[in-house]
């Protein structure tokens, strides 16, 4: 099947663009294992590679506010191969580097371009699935959680075999067999192109997104629903290893467990969310939330064993995963002509929502579960007031 045929099959279609999207956690987790050898290699300190985390972090976030209205005019194939293209090459030059500061500057080099590539994904799920853009994007999601799934273990597999560096170079090796898939099966969609250049076209296109009204409510609830999903990431290790003393061994498994039930979330959406829309799936995503949320915050406060946080945690990665998929799928529901910039958007907002988590537990000064628990709950409740805002004025539009 060429990539330029207009009909495509979704078996080989779906499993690309999780794989396009799985560049970033994969990025960002297959190193970790290796953070000690490679401070110890480039003769500087542990904190000054973790630096490097939070360089990825931002470069992706800017990444992603440059490229995604690019994406709305050159197109998504083009843009995906100049991405995975830059983002290979820059991992092959992060393999021999000697000097931490480099280091930093190519790990920027390396997120920003990988944007390009991932910016270009929601878009044409959602040219295949319509009004289904839910199913498609949990579909993905389930797919691309493996990456996170595997990918300290990966990490740990290959320092086993080989040195910091190889890690680099697999990461090279996947963006370019993945370039190869790209070049053969990934389809183009219409672009709609602006006559404007430059800034202005960046302005214009943000404005688009930014100025919807109707999109506004999904747009805050992905932004805190990642903040939830954050101030997990962030915060289990904490949890599982220092305050409750689990065997590195165990956390795996437990995190593993955590990563599963958002996959099952995604499982779930894909079959229900055809039959009863993005909408009502996001409302049945919430009340779970806030049930298990309640439950987290409630376990923390009374001191209660490990098996019952984890037993909270697990319905409430679901529930994330069901509100996250469908609040997305309807914020690029309303932007045909504007994909990659509402991608962008969302992107965006994603990611620096997640760099705030770790300064105000900082703040907080954790000494229990209960600054996380509350804080997961507490993005639970935002997201439950801001579509209760956008349903009551729906209500009132509707009665006009």
């Amino acid at each position: 099947m060429g990539a330029s045929s207009t009909s495509f099959n979704t078996r080989i279609l779906l499993p690309l663009l999780a794989s396009i999207v799985a560049i970033t956690p994969l990025a960002i987790d297959m190193y970790l294992p290796a953070m000690l050898v490679i401070a110890n290699n480039l003769q500087t300190s542990m904190p000054n590679v973790q630096i490097s985390l939070s360089i990825y972090l931002a470069g992706y976030s800017l990444g992603m506010l440059f490229f995604g209205p690019i994406a709305d005019q050159i197109g998504r194939r083009k843009l995906a191969k100049i991405g995975l293209t830059l983002f290979g090459l820059t991992s092959t030059a992060l393999a021999f580097t000697t000097e931490i500061h480099t280091f930093w500057t190519l790990r920027a080099i390396q997120a920003f371009t990988g944007a390009a590539a991932t910016v270009v994904v929601p878009g044409i799920i959602r040219h295949i699935y319509q009004q289904n853009t839910a199913k498609g994007m949990s579909y993905v999601s389930m797919i691309m959680m493996v990456a996170p799934l595997i990918a300290p273990s990966v990490g740990s597999f290959i320092l086993g075999l080989s040195v910091w560096s190889t890690i680099f170079l697999v990461l090279a090796a996947y963006s370019f067999i993945i370039l190869v898939f790209v070049q053969v099966y990934l389809i183009d969609i219409p672009i709609h192109t602006s006559e404007k250049k430059g800034l202005a076209l960046f302005f214009d296109s943000y404005k688009t997104v930014l100025s919807n009204t109707d999109a506004r409510a999904d747009i805050l609830s992905s932004m805190f629903v990642s903040f939830g999903f954050f101030c997990f990431l962030t915060s289990v290790p904490f949890i599982y290893l220092d305050l409750y003393k689990v065997s590195e061994q165990l956390f795996g498994i437990l995190f593993a467990f955590n990563v599963m039930a958002l996959m099952f979330g995604n499982f779930l959406n894909t079959r229900i969310v055809p039959r009863i829309g993005s909408r009502k799936m996001l409302y049945i995503g919430l009340v779970c939330g806030f049930i298990s949320g309640f439950c987290l915050l409630t376990f923390s406060i009374l001191h209660l064993s490990l098996y019952y946080i984890v037993a909270a945690i697990a319905p409430l990665m679901m529930s994330l995963g069901v509100t996250a998929s469908n609040a997305d799928s309807l914020i690029l529901m309303k932007f045909e002509k504007n994909t990659g910039t509402a991608t962008a958007v969302i992107g965006t907002l994603r990611f620096g929502s997640g760099a705030l988590v770790g300064p105000i537990l900082a703040v907080m000064h954790a000494q229990s579960s209960v600054p996380f628990s509350s804080l997961m709950f507490s993005a639970v409740l935002l997201t439950i007031l801001v579509q209760i805002i956008h349903f009551k004025k729906d209500k009132k539009n509707a009665s006009i």
